[in-house]
């Protein structure tokens, strides 16, 4: 990673900690750097965890819980108040999976260490399943049907097709490296295919339009229908336990001076 942007984004979090009145317990990467893999200039997308004061969360007005920080050609910056991030852990939400599982860890801390310890038993496999089958139909259709295609929209409908089957086989949060779900979960005859377009993508600035790769389409539209089938045959998933949340929430809040 280089040390520049590093440093840049430490600063960013120091900034964004005297500024704000808060404190960081987790922050990571969430984009197509902690997928493994970003173009030259792809930006970083650096996504946060903060807890205020104790005082802040007995206002009679709410304050608000998101902190949307910076974005500009090198930095996407913004977090989440940990009371958010905890009631959007108990409706299973993918997204902190994903902030929980990125390769990229820029800050971490003993009150995440906990939640990261218990946050798989909150995962639902059904609520999975619907999130990553919806953002690859909607990137399917409107990117990838055309005779001309965007084809840096192939990982993006590729990625969560993979995460679809991770899940089904394990019943787990799906890694984030796109290199981990084409290993175990893409067909070994499209390996070849998929590894070129990586390669494009890697190492050019924007590898742009191209001819629709019908091996790959085939691909995507015979795994959205099989997909589907097997989601809607799944029963519910009970929620996750609020009185553990509870007392997590509590305990951070309370420890803040």
């Amino acid at each position: 990673m280089d040390t520049g942007v590093l440093a840049d984004i430490k600063a960013e979090l120091a900034e964004i900690e005297r500024q704000e009145n808060v404190r960081i317990l987790y922050c990571a990467e969430s984009g197509s750097r902690a997928w493994g893999f970003a173009s030259p200039d792809s930006d970083y997308d650096v996504r946060f965890i903060y807890v205020r004061p104790v005082q802040e969360y007995l206002r009679l007005w709410k304050t608000r819980d998101v902190i949307e920080w910076k974005l500009d050609d090198t930095l996407d910056i913004n977090g989440w108040d940990i009371k958010k991030a905890l009631q959007l852990l108990e409706t299973s939400n993918p997204t902190l999976f994903e902030w929980n599982g990125s390769p990229i860890v820029y800050r971490s801390s003993g009150e995440w260490e906990r939640i990261s310890s218990i946050i798989d038993r909150y995962f639902r496999s059904k609520h999975g399943l619907y999130h990553y089958l919806h953002t690859a139909q909607r990137n399917y259709r409107e990117y990838l049907k055309g005779e001309e295609v965007k084809l840096k929209k192939y990982f993006y409908v590729l990625r969560p097709l993979l995460a679809c089957r991770y899940i089904l086989r394990n019943n787990t949060p799906p890694p984030m490296l796109f290199s981990e779900l084409a290993e175990t979960q893409l067909e070994p005859a499209l390996r070849p295919v998929v590894d070129e377009l990586v390669r494009a993508k890697m190492q050019q600035p924007e590898i742009g339009t191209g001819k629709r790769i019908d091996v790959l389409n085939e691909y995507i539209d015979r795994s959205l229908t099989e997909i589907e089938a097997l989601l809607s045959e799944m029963p519910d998933e009970p929620p996750g336990d609020r009185d553990e949340l509870e007392r997590l929430f509590a305990d951070i809040v309370l420890t803040e001076k």
